[in-house]
């Protein structure tokens, strides 16, 4: 396949990246990145979506998908009101700009796969929700409300589209694992708040499997990228002080947190009880279901 991935530096996209052009699996893919910067080599397309400068339409005429990864961070900054501007301005303008591109091939891809997260549903306590629950109402199902919109373009030219409601992306290389794992180390480690809210969940590498699935199935619409058994924060904290073989004393408190991190402290305080139903009914199998192997797999193998 010919492959276009926005964010191919990110966390998910690197692995995404070099998963699609490997040749050890026996059936590399051609993958183009969309880069902001000018194109310097061969593999680079370049676009600049807050400038409102799309891709060339003549590379992506005739590519088979894209995926679209591209975004600011949501838990990389203090959440001020410029930060929060930022974090929409980055996922509208680039999704809007990219799947009105799409739309406007001679020769569209098959399908586009572009982010969102489970932040769409809100806080949803206890409750499992799945791709059929409806939005929530704070800053970030909003956002991921507005954001799944921008696909219509795409959506209306006839490409096959999936919103990927991520969950929390696992791996020790960054994301929220890597960044706690030295206090873990440290045994500084411990939970957020009550530690009673739900994380929604994925190791990165059957995230990427996921979406090396959804580029070939017949799915559309929006499908949650979690693993099957999401758990509390106290649940995943202590299989972090677990799979560091420290013990997981401490606790931040909320108004603590609310203190540090602004407005970002809801989504921490808060959570998500998703459950993967379309991707589960649909056949895929997950190679890391459970919360505490899947921990231990990555910390062992620095993944």
């Amino acid at each position: 396949m010919r492959i276009v991935v926005s964010g191919s530096n990110g966390l998910i996209g690197s692995a995404l990246v070099r998963g699609l052009s490997s040749e050890g699996e026996g059936h590399a893919h051609d993958v183009k990145r969309l880069v902001r910067q000018t194109a310097t080599a061969d593999d680079e397309i370049s676009w600049d979506p807050a400038a409102g400068r799309g891709p060339d339409r003549a590379a992506l005429e005739g590519v088979d998908a894209v995926v679209h990864l591209a975004g600011a961070g949501v838990g990389d900054h203090r959440w001020t009101d410029d930060y929060k501007a930022q974090i929409r301005a980055s996922r509208i303008e680039s999704t809007s700009l990219l799947a009105t591109t799409i739309a406007a091939l001679d020769r569209p891809p098959r399908v586009f796969l572009s982010g969102s997260a489970v932040g769409y549903y809100g806080d949803t306590g206890d409750t499992a929700v799945d791709e059929e629950t409806p939005a929530g109402n704070d800053f970030l199902a909003n956002l991921c409300t507005e954001w799944e919109a921008c696909t219509a373009a795409a959506v209306a030219a006839g490409v096959r589209t999936v919103c990927m409601r991520s969950g929390i992306v696992l791996s020790t290389k960054g994301g929220a694992l890597g960044k706690v794992l030295p206090l873990f180390r440290a045994g500084l480690g411990g939970r957020l708040g009550s530690g009673r809210q739900y994380l929604s969940w994925i190791a990165r590498p059957d995230h990427i499997a996921a979406m090396r699935f959804l580029l070939e199935a017949d799915i559309e619409g929006p499908v949650n990228l979690t693993a099957p058994a999401p758990v509390t924060n106290r649940e995943y904290t202590s299989a972090v002080a677990k799979a560091v073989h420290r013990p997981a004393l401490f606790a931040a408190p909320g108004p603590a947190l609310k203190a540090a991190l602004g407005g970002f402290a809801d989504s921490v305080l808060t959570g998500q009880r998703a459950i993967p139903k379309v991707l589960s009914e649909a056949g895929f199998e997950f190679g890391y279901p459970e919360i505490g192997p899947a921990l231990r797999a990555l910390v062992e193998a620095n993944a």
